[in-house]
C-alpha cells in the first residue's frame, strides 16, 4: 500500500474527537530548508534549518531584534523568503500565498471583529470558505467547549476579558483544522496572573486538539513552561536548539545560558587549568568551575562564568568564599530573598537565599564548582 495513502487515513478531525482526548496532528512533518531573509544588505535571518514533526510544540527565543519574528513571517507567507524553502509533508508551500498554506495565526494584538459575536468571530474564516452551515455549527460548538467559552459565546469581544478575547483568537485560528497554528507573543498584552492562566490554557488546547504550534516568544520561564523544544535566536542566527531540559542544564554558550536564567554573567581570566579542574578569577572573584565544550583550558585564558542565582549560597564558617560583596537590594519572595550585591571590583552579584539578609550586609558567597559554568573566550586573532 502507498505510504502516503496509509497516513492519509489514519489522520482525524481534530473536532471530531471527544473531549479530553488527544487528538492526531493535521502533519508528519514540517521542513525549514536553509530559509533566510535579507533587507538590502542586512540580513535579519541568516539560513534556517529545522524539521518540526506533527504535534510538535516548538518556540522561538530570543530577544527584540533576534529575528524571531522574521522567521515566524516567513513561514506565514507574510515575507518572502530570500533562500532556502519550507517543505510541508513533502509538499513545498513557500511559493504559496498566506491563504494558501492554510497555517493558523494567533497575533499579539487579537484582531477581533468587534461588532461579531465571539461564535461568528470564530465562523467568520469557515464561512468565508463556504463551509456548509451544520458542519459549521459543529466545528464552533467543539471549538467553543474546548476553549471553555461556551457559555460566552453571544457576547462581543469588548464584553470580555482579556484572556477570554486571547482565547477566541485561538479558536478562531484552530476551527479551521490547520496543519499548523503560529502565534506571535500572544500573552504579552496581558497582565502577569492572566499569562500563568493562558500558559496553561494553550498548552492544554494544544495536547489536546493535536496541534503542531510554532510560537515567539522573548520570555523564557514561557518558552521552558510550553515547548516541546526550543530555538534560541541572536542577531539572526541560531544559537541552539534542543530540548528544555537540555538549554536549562546545558546552555551552549553565555547568550542561551542568560536566556535560561544565568543571571550572574562574569567576564574572568583562568588562574589554573589541570586535570583536577580549572579556577577563574579577576576583580574579587575566584572559583572553581566546570568548562562548557571540549577541549582544556589554559592559564591566562579569558572566560565567561555563568551561575544561577539560586546556585549561589552564603559561605560556611570554615568555606573559602568566592566573593564578598555588600547586599544593596533585597527583595522578600516567599520563603527565599533576591538579593543583589556588589563586590569590591563593581560587579553585580544576583543570589536567592533562606539566610537573613539585609541591605548593607557584607556577605561571603560560594558556590559548588559544578554550578558555575566556564565559556572560554574567543581568541583574538583566531579565524
Amino acid at each position: 500500500m502507498n505510504t502516503t495513502t496509509e497516513v492519509t487515513t489514519t489522520k482525524r478531525s481534530p473536532v471530531a474527537a471527544t473531549a479530553g482526548e488527544r487528538t492526531d496532528s493535521q502533519l508528519e512533518a514540517l521542513q525549514l530548508r536553509g530559509i533566510s531573509r535579507d533587507y538590502g544588505t542586512h540580513t535579519a535571518l541568516y539560513p534556517l534549518d529545522l524539521t518540526i514533526k506533527g504535534g510538535e510544540f516548538v518556540a522561538l527565543l530570543g530577544p527584540s531584534g533576534c529575528g524571531k519574528t522574521t522567521a515566524l513571517n516567513c513561514l506565514a507567507g507574510l515575507l518572502p523568503l530570500t533562500a532556502g524553502e519550507i517543505v510541508l509533508d513533502g509538499r513545498r508551500v513557500d511559493t504559496l500565498p498566506p491563504e494558501k498554506r492554510g497555517f493558523g495565526m494567533v497575533f499579539q494584538s487579537y484582531a477581533l471583529f468587534p461588532h461579531l459575536t465571539v461564535r461568528a468571530n470564530i465562523a467568520f474564516g469557515l464561512k468565508m470558505h463556504r463551509v456548509a452551515k451544520p458542519e459549521v455549527n459543529r466545528r464552533v460548538d467543539k471549538v467553543l467547549e474546548l476553549v471553555r467559552l461556551t457559555e460566552q459565546a453571544h457576547k462581543h469581544p469588548g464584553q470580555l476579558s482579556g484572556g477570554q478575547q486571547q482565547r477566541v483568537a485561538i479558536a478562531r485560528a484552530i476551527v479551521m483544522e490547520p496543519p499548523l497554528v503560529l502565534m506571535d507573543e500572544p500573552l504579552s498584552n496581558l497582565d502577569a496572573a492572566l499569562r500563568l492562566e493562558m500558559r496553561s490554557e494553550i498548552r492544554r488546547i494544544h495536547q489536546e486538539f493535536g496541534l503542531t504550534t510554532v510560537y515567539v516568544t522573548h520570555d523564557q520561564e514561557e518558552a521552558l513552561s510550553l515547548a516541546d523544544r526550543l530555538v534560541v535566536l541572536r542577531d539572526g542566527r541560531v544559537s541552539q536548539i534542543g530540548t528544555p531540559a537540555e538549554l536549562y542544564e546545558h546552555p551552549a554558550d553565555p547568550h542561551v545560558a542568560a536566556f535560561m536564567g544565568y543571571r550572574n554573567l562574569f567576564p574572568l581570566h583562568v588562574a589554573r587549568a589541570d586535570k583536577d579542574g580549572s579556577v577563574a578569577e579577576g576583580r574579587g572573584i575566584r572559583l572553581r568551575g566546570t568548562t562548557v565544550g571540549p577541549g582544556q583550558l589554559s592559564t591566562g585564558q579569558g572566560v565567561t562564568v555563568a551561575i544561577r542565582p539560586e546556585d549561589l549560597r552564603i559561605a560556611g564558617p570554615d568555606e573559602r568564599p568566592a566573593a564578598t560583596a555588600v547586599a544593596e537590594i533585597v527583595e522578600y519572595h516567599g520563603r527565599v530573598l533576591q538579593v543583589e550585591a556588589v563586590t569590591g571590583g563593581g560587579d553585580r552579584i544576583h543570589l536567592k537565599t533562606r539566610a537573613e539578609v539585609r541591605p548593607g550586609d557584607r556577605i561571603a558567597i560560594a558556590v559548588d564548582p559544578e554550578r558555575a559554568l566556564f565559556f572560554p573566550m574567543p581568541v583574538r586573532g583566531a579565524s
